[in-house]
């Protein structure tokens, strides 16, 4: 049973930062991208980060450039997201995915259950 478990969500003001984890379990990530997608009501999930297994490669999308960065620890099959001068644009759920580089940020197999994130003006 894969498992994708986040942590780190909640309120925070208008300029302020989160910290996401997402823990991976049930099988071996090696090889695998991990990353973040994010959803708000009535809208498409879309990626806003992701990283390829070695660490070389990342991915964000253009509204949070400069304001977000991802990692990942491979020995602990954990990826973080660290989200800085947050926006009240940013209010969504926040989702952890995994999956081959090519689809991890279009398609991607594996889905955590999502953690809140609201940033309040």
């Amino acid at each position: 049973q894969v498992q994708l478990a986040e942590s780190g969500g909640g309120l925070v003001q208008a300029g302020g930062s989160l910290r996401l984890s997402c823990a991976a379990s049930g099988r071996t990530f090696s090889g695998y991208g991990m990353g973040w997608f994010r959803q708000t009501p009535g809208k498409e999930r879309e990626p806003v980060a992701a990283m390829d297994w070695s660490g070389g490669v990342t991915y964000y999308r253009a509204s949070v450039k400069g304001r977000f960065t991802i990692a990942r620890d491979n020995a602990k099959n954990t990826v973080y997201l660290q989200m800085n001068s947050l926006k009240p644009e940013d209010t969504a759920v926040y989702y952890c995915v995994a999956d081959l580089w090519e689809v991890v940020i279009t398609r991607p197999k594996y889905w955590g259950q999502g953690t809140q994130v609201t940033v309040s003006s």
